[in-house]
């Protein structure tokens, strides 16, 4: 059997294995937003992982651009949607992440979902000690079971991340149909209302001519 202690200690490690920032971002027409992860000595040659998925406004696209430090360009991507990029910080130093709301014909204010995950360390160095009691092959067995939940949750994650961003989405278009009925229906009131003024105004014109006629 684990010991639990032990079972605690190794999730326990796998949860603090990552920071990563997550948040949503109002982005104005044709307004540019940086985003900055520093990187540091200890995690070079560990990964980045970016998300980024637009919620609403517009067309859902938008520019964005990944940079490492000295200037490096790491990704320059036009009228993206939606992106899960994952990369290697090959140097310490400052990481920026820039979006730029300018790709549309029709420039709108749109909400942009986005999280950045930087490894902290790598696994082996951190994993807790075998304790007393235990077969190396039962740690393995236990090792790769723990790798695969951290995998099936981080699927999840992603799926959660995908419905969510589909809801909104489709929560948008909805909401920009409904505008655009309202609209058409008080343009549809309007001409209906001048149809009816200007059959008042034609059949009251015919009913003067036919008086003085009879005149």
């Amino acid at each position: 059997m684990w010991h639990p202690l032990f079972v605690f200690a190794l999730l326990a490690t796998f949860i603090s294995y990552v920071h990563a920032t997550a948040l949503t971002y109002k982005l104005a027409p044709n307004e540019k937003a940086c985003f900055f992860a520093d990187v540091l000595p200890a995690q070079v040659n560990g990964k980045i992982a970016f998300y980024f998925a637009v919620q609403s406004g517009g067309s859902f696209d938008i520019d964005i651009a990944v940079t490492g430090p000295n200037s490096k360009q790491i990704l320059s991507e036009v009228k993206q949607r939606q992106g899960d990029y994952v990369f290697t910080a090959q140097s310490a130093g400052e990481y920026s992440f820039c979006f730029t709301n300018s790709a549309s014909s029709f420039p709108t204010e749109k909400m942009v979902d986005m999280e950045i995950a930087i490894e902290n360390e790598s696994r082996s160095a951190s994993l807790p000690q075998k304790s007393s009691g235990t077969s190396p092959e039962q740690h393995t067995a236990l090792e790769e079971a723990v790798f695969r939940v951290s995998s099936q949750l981080s699927t999840v994650n992603r799926m959660q991340k995908y419905f969510r961003t589909r809801e909104n989405r489709n929560f948008s278009t909805v909401r920009s149909t409904e505008g655009r009925i309202f609209k058409f229906s008080l343009v549809e009131v309007g001409m209906m209302v001048g149809m009816a003024g200007l059959q008042v105004l034609v059949v009251r014109f015919f009913f003067q001519g036919a008086r003085k006629g009879y005149v």
